[in-house]
């Protein structure tokens, strides 16, 4: 029972952790916010994460990549062309950002931005994330007839081109920039891939 009251407790703090970075940075997040966002018992921090802030930094960029990788996951049905999954993909993401009035962005991008210079652990988990995207992608247009080199290029190119048009999203207030991502990536995948057929 303490146990799992302990792992709840524990997963509580990440999750308040990402929250609070989507919302107001990395370095805009303290760790007496963390706790009293989680409801936590104001020694459960260090107890949890003995290393600090940059140990549920850590975890937290975790979630949000298992987060976006079950998306993936979730929307690459063997039925779904390439473009049909980036188009439900960005369709949530879209839907996320005007969902919270632009004030949610992706926490991995800005745990990057704000800390990829300063923190070897942090920017090794950042880089950890976006791989997990870029993977099961790569694979998945191999599986869809793209050669390996190719797909991998592709993926890299497509998390890349939806990072960037999340940031210039929140920055205008507008889906408009992801919907534009969107429309010239399906159209992109969904070309190679009929020409690698």
């Amino acid at each position: 029972m303490a146990g799992t009251k302990g792992a709840e407790t524990s997963a509580r703090l990440v999750e308040s952790m990402l929250e609070l970075i989507q919302r107001h940075g990395y370095s805009g997040t303290g760790l007496n916010a963390v706790v009293e966002h989680a409801g936590a018992p104001k020694g459960s921090l260090y107890f949890h994460f003995p290393q600090g802030k940059e140990a549920l930094g850590e975890q937290a960029v975790g979630l949000a990549a298992a987060r976006f990788g079950t998306l993936l996951s979730d929307s690459a049905l063997p039925s779904a062309t390439p473009g049909e999954v980036v188009r439900h993909v960005i369709d949530v993401l879209a839907g996320m950002l005007t969902d919270s009035d632009f004030t949610l962005g992706c926490p991995v991008s800005v745990v990057t931005l704000e800390m990829g210079t300063h923190s070897q652990r942090l920017r090794d988990a950042c880089a950890d994330a976006f791989e997990s995207w870029i993977a099961p992608l790569t694979e998945y247009l191999v599986a869809h007839g793209r050669p390996r080199p190719a797909a991998r290029s592709t993926a890299t190119a497509a998390v890349s081109m939806v990072e960037g048009a999340m940031i210039v999203s929140r920055a205008q207030r507008s889906a408009e920039p992801l919907r534009c991502a969107a429309e010239t990536l399906a159209t992109l995948l969904d070309q190679s891939t009929k020409a690698a057929s």
